[in-house]
């Protein structure tokens, strides 16, 4: 079981580290969700694992006529329904054995704040969310991957507390772009009048 107090290992590393061509695609897939390291990439194969191997244990027993199995079937597309990994109707344990990672991935809260435009890339989006400038609804949600619902999808704004709240903060897409400071500075004293003795050449 494990000493509560330490959380478990929530991925699995690949049993063969040196390989070309899928050292090649994970990096390929790090760049274009803008992952931190290859950890996330893992944690969301192992939670694409978990689903399949439920799917293919579901689809033996219920071949074999087991009712119990066909409601948690039902359950486990539902959930993933639930979670935009599958249509909301009309999915089957076929559809849960084809899914790829790429899936998981596009359902993280990282990848949908800057689908919806609230970062310029996906890097920019995971400052965003670790900084505490993204919610969902009125929740503050800091955990760049999480994994949002369909219910949640609509509600993915910026954090009403966060500054970048604001229409003309700079950081946000589409903000109008700031004017230019004259030269010496935004205190400088406009020119005053010649003085005595002075005046324009």
């Amino acid at each position: 079981m494990g000493d509560p107090k330490f959380s478990r290992q929530k991925y699995e590393r690949p049993h063969h580290p040196w390989e070309g061509e899928r050292i090649k695609a994970e990096n390929e897939l790090l760049k274009k969700y803008g992952l931190k390291n290859k950890k996330e990439l893992w944690r969301a194969q192992s939670v694409l694992r978990r689903f399949r191997q439920r799917a293919r244990k579901l689809q033996a027993m219920v071949r074999y006529g087991d009712k119990q199995a066909g409601k948690e079937k039902d359950e486990l597309i539902a959930r993933l329904g639930r979670l935009g990994l599958l249509p909301a109707e009309g999915a089957s344990l076929d559809d849960v054995l084809a899914l790829d990672v790429e899936a998981v991935l596009s359902r993280r809260l990282q990848t949908l704040a800057f689908v919806k435009g609230l970062a310029f890339t996906p890097h920019q989006a995971r400052q965003f969310i670790v900084h505490g400038h993204v919610a969902i609804g009125s929740r503050r949600v800091t955990v760049p991957g999480y994994l949002v619902t369909r219910t949640e999808e609509g509600g993915i704004i910026y954090d009403p507390r966060s500054a970048i709240s604001h229409d003309m903060h700079p950081a946000r897409p589409g903000a109008p772009p700031q004017e230019p400071v004259a030269e010496g500075g935004a205190d400088a004293a406009p020119p005053g009048p010649p003085g005595p003795g002075g005046g324009a050449p």
